[in-house]
């Protein structure tokens, strides 16, 4: 490219801001024709496919993430996988053209690998892709490192895994301490020329500097691809320590690392916007869903080469093959009406809580993302109240409190809370979780006591 090229021409190039979806690397249909990989062809209701560009794997752009798997009580009262209606929903997916699937040890308390493992068996293995990870947070030692990552294949019955990753990685000095001193990376590269892990790669939660360091081992490791959290709202406005994705994915794109892309919902929180916003959002596009538009916009990227989703109900997964068969991609009109969007959100304060449960369980019981997620959502119904001089004060008052309590059991609210801060060093979105927990607990006081 020319170097006087203008940013919005290389953003063009690179098939982010595109008009239309003709500059994207996108293949859309189990019998498209895949002669040029960074043509568009749309096939009628199937869906969409993108090539690695490296190993010519055809990904669904769809892909199911495994951390949400339906739960039931089991005889002993324990939440334990609903496998039965587990194994529907891969069914319906593996049946509207989705391939990939992503897992981890540590997913529903250990139980995600196994229930995937079982649901994907049913299935001949050359219709789908695997992936999985070393979740070595709390003991990186070689011996339990070796151990988890053994357990994954038995839990999978599988013999080889297609996707492995090294679990959230934020820089030099955790990807030193869990995968370099312990002699596991050296291990896994060896995994990788024996064919028992066909691609390699990392998911990244941290700053600029952090991705940064972990690009310049590219030369050394050659990952085959990276896991990003990317959507609408982090593409410019990242919260906390994170970097923005728009930042990520030209990093990628400049080395031709495909990405996988997790939290295209941000934990849920765009598919439950404000009133006003979700009204924007259908009066721009009536037959489309509000999740729609945060799954378009993920997808768009040329380097994408998948979207991972956790769907636990049958209508998601539904909504979502919907949105991808095939992948209309955004145009550039549509990405500056989502940055307005952005815009306007700010104005209503949610947790950067996305329930992914790293930071459960609680040594002191309290469940943490029920509380977060409890008060994002009365923030977007409109139902906080400021003061008690408030119009909607005694409505939002009660609708508060009675929804709390149902929400979260009496012995697991937020007036349990020591700020021990046990939890914040496994939380990937960097909130400071006592802080938001003591603020809520001290909200509800006031309600309870009417003070506010």
């Amino acid at each position: 490219m020319k170097e006087n090229v203008s940013r919005r021409e290389f953003l063009k190039a690179a098939g982010f801001a595109a008009l239309g979806a003709g500059s994207l690397g996108i293949i859309a249909g189990c019998g498209g024709s895949t002669d040029n990989p960074t043509a568009p062809v749309e096939g009628d209701g199937e869906m969409t496919y993108r090539t690695h560009p490296q190993n010519g794997d055809k990904v669904s752009i769809l892909g199911y993430g495994c951390m949400r798997w339906p739960m039931i009580k089991n005889e002993e009262g324990k939440d334990v996988v609903d496998q039965e209606t587990t194994n529907r929903l891969v069914d319906y997916a593996i049946e509207h053209g989705v391939n990939y699937f992503d897992t981890a040890p540590v997913y529903l308390q250990g139980q995600s690998e196994k229930a995937t493992g079982i649901a994907l068996k049913r299935h001949p293995r050359e219709s789908y892709f695997i992936a999985t990870k070393l979740s070595n947070f709390s003991n990186y030692s070689r011996e339990n490192s070796l151990e988890m990552y053994y357990k994954s294949f038995e839990n999978l019955q599988t013999d080889y895994i297609d996707y492995y990753l090294l679990h959230s990685i934020s820089g030099m000095d955790a990807f030193q301490q869990r995968y370099v001193d312990n002699g596991v990376i050296d291990f896994l590269l060896e995994e990788r020329k024996a064919g028992r892990i066909r691609n390699l790669g990392f998911s990244f939660h941290g700053s600029t500097e952090g991705f940064d360091e972990l690009m310049a081992t590219h030369e050394q490791y050659n990952w085959d691809f990276v896991q990003i959290q990317l959507n609408y709202v982090d593409w410019k406005h990242a919260g906390g320590r994170n970097a923005n994705a728009e930042y990520l994915q030209q990093e990628l794109d400049k080395r031709n690392i495909p990405s996988i892309i997790m939290e295209p919902l941000l934990g849920g929180r765009l598919s439950k916007v404000p009133d006003n916003i979700a009204e924007r959002l259908k009066e721009r596009n009536p037959q489309g869903s509000v999740a729609s538009w945060a799954f378009r916009f993920a997808g768009t990227p040329a380097g994408v080469l998948c979207v991972l989703s956790g769907m636990t109900y049958m209508e998601h997964l539904q909504d979502n093959v919907k949105t991808y068969s095939p992948l209309n991609a955004l145009t550039e009109n549509e990405l500056e009406f989502l940055e307005e969007t952005v815009i306007l959100m700010q104005d209503y304060p949610t947790i950067p809580c996305n329930d992914c449960k790293y930071c459960m369980p609680c040594p002191y019981g309290i469940d943490i993302p029920a509380i977060l997620l409890h008060y994002n959502k009365c923030v977007n119904a409109g139902e906080i109240a400021t003061s008690s001089e408030d119009s909607n004060y005694s409505k939002a008052r009660r609708a508060y409190l009675v929804s709390y309590d149902r929400a979260v059991p009496k012995l697991r609210q937020a007036a349990r809370c020591i700020a021990c801060g046990e939890c914040m060093a496994h939380c990937p979105q960097s909130i400071d979780i006592p802080k938001e927990i003591r603020k809520i607990d001290r909200y509800v006081e006031k309600l309870r006591s009417e003070t506010l």
